[in-house]
């Protein structure tokens, strides 16, 4: 079947035409004049990002889905404002930066390290309300729209909660660039890198062996050549988020002369959520629009004529590098609920980068009421995408975890073989459980071994 665009997609774009579409999980403000002046000093305000390093990703991306790149995304389910300080920032890069030195190493391939950060911000709820011993009241959506406290007040939205974003975002991106241009990332200094619980890993034998590798072969080039070596102190580093709430995108997104094209500048690399990614939608018309590359999440609920429907209207020139598909099944229905998707899309000769996000689809809840994940399932789902993308003849191009730098005890699991007891020692996501530093090196080395030689 060839999937064209409809004519209800064929007009003229505009960063406000989502209007006049159905959207869903916005927030309810209740005052709406104070929600314009809020939205009209954020466009006044300078961009988060540029449009040449946009354009920079979407290269990049188009040699991810030929295979000659990796795609590393990561971070926090749901950034909060109050860890917008020097330490879980740092904590973050450090182990991005950690992660794709073992990728490199051992998949042989420039990685492309994308963040879950400087702007997630916002998160999609299952249901509008939340009751609380007889009291109901609006959920949480992420600090840029309401309160995590459960009080009228705070689960108000709150139109000034989007400048705060803003502000937080300009902060995170501020000192990620100050690390990085201050010689952060130099691969003569891994140790930049170092997180204090590391010494206890049981992993940390098998990184420094890595490391030490990576150091003997750089001061061997170096040594060759009579110089440094141009790239080995520099890195390029992306931002993501998911672009859940449209007034807010809308503000930051601007008109470049230079290409006479649309750019979403809050980030680089926006993505649609699955809940929201209806062809017809209002975030499904925004995106179609701005020059970014962008994303989906596809799961379950989607059948293949939905995902060549997105294909088509998302990226009707079928450029590479334009459109990622997230993949999100969950341990036991990827096997089987994969292929299809692949499958139509590659007959259809669709021009994709596909990415495998292990988290979302295996998700849990204890027996007492803790959100968590299992190291072995996300694992599973992961190794077992590899699998189906080699059987069929695609490429998977990158991963997408959930993951913080910091100590935390949110996954079971993993090489120091976390229980439920301990979900109880440092669970302090708001929203959904992240592996921690340790667990999320491992899964890095995990994707490298299955590639070594046997």
């Amino acid at each position: 079947m060839t999937h064209t665009v409809d004519n209800k997609f064929i007009h003229p774009w505009q960063p406000e035409s989502w209007q006049s579409r159905t959207a869903g999980q916005q927030p309810l403000y209740p005052d709406a004049a104070a929600v314009q002046r809020v939205l009209t000093d954020i466009r006044q305000l300078p961009p988060l990002v540029t449009w040449g390093e946009v354009d920079k990703l979407r290269r990049q991306l188009a040699e991810a889905g030929r295979g000659e790149r990796f795609v590393l995304q990561g971070g926090d389910c749901a950034e909060s404002f109050a860890d917008c300080t020097a330490e879980p920032i740092a904590n973050k890069l450090k182990i991005l930066l950690q992660m794709s030195l073992v990728l490199v190493h051992g998949l042989k391939k420039r990685v492309i390290r994308v963040g879950r950060m400087a702007g997630q911000y916002a998160k999609p709820r299952s249901a509008d309300k939340e009751t609380r011993n007889g009291i109901t009241l609006p959920s949480y959506r992420g600090d840029l729209i309401n309160r995590s406290g459960f009080s009228a007040a705070e689960r108000s939205a709150d139109p000034q909660l989007m400048r705060h974003g803003y502000e937080h975002a300009a902060l995170t991106l501020n000192y990620v660039r100050a690390l990085v241009d201050g010689g952060f990332a130099d691969l003569h200094h891994p140790e930049y890198w170092d997180l204090d619980f590391v010494r206890n890993s049981p992993l940390e034998a098998d990184y420094r062996r890595i490391v030490q590798s990576i150091l003997d072969t750089l001061n061997f080039m170096e040594t060759i050549s009579g110089q440094p070596l141009s790239e080995s102190n520099r890195i390029d580093f992306f931002t993501s988020h998911e672009g859940l709430h449209l007034l807010y995108e809308q503000a930051q997104t601007a008109f470049v002369p230079e290409t006479g094209r649309w750019y979403n500048l809050a980030t680089h690399f926006p993505w649609i959520g699955m809940r929201t990614a209806a062809a017809d939608g209002a975030h499904v018309e925004y995106f179609r629009g701005i020059a970014n590359p962008v994303a989906v999440k596809v799961g379950p609920a989607m059948s293949p004529d939905q995902v060549l429907e997105l294909c088509a209207v998302l990226n009707p020139h079928n450029e590479l590098g334009r459109l990622t598909l997230i993949h999100r099944f969950g341990a036991e229905q990827i096997q089987s609920r994969l292929p299809p998707l692949v499958e139509s899309v590659r007959k259809a000769g669709r021009q994709v980068l596909w990415i495998c996000d292990p988290m979302h689809g295996n998700t849990e809840t204890t027996a007492s009421g803790v959100k968590t994940r299992r190291f072995e399932n996300i694992l599973t789902e992961l190794e077992t995408a590899f699998a189906l993308h080699e059987k069929l003849g695609s490429i998977l191009g990158g991963v997408h975890f959930e993951l913080t730098g910091d100590d935390v005890t949110e996954c079971t699991g993993g090489a120091r073989g976390l229980t439920e007891i301990d979900l109880e020692r440092a669970y302090k996501s708001q929203v959904d459980p992240r592996l921690n530093y340790e667990q999320a090196l491992e899964m890095a080395m995990r994707i490298v071994a299955r590639k070594a030689p046997r």
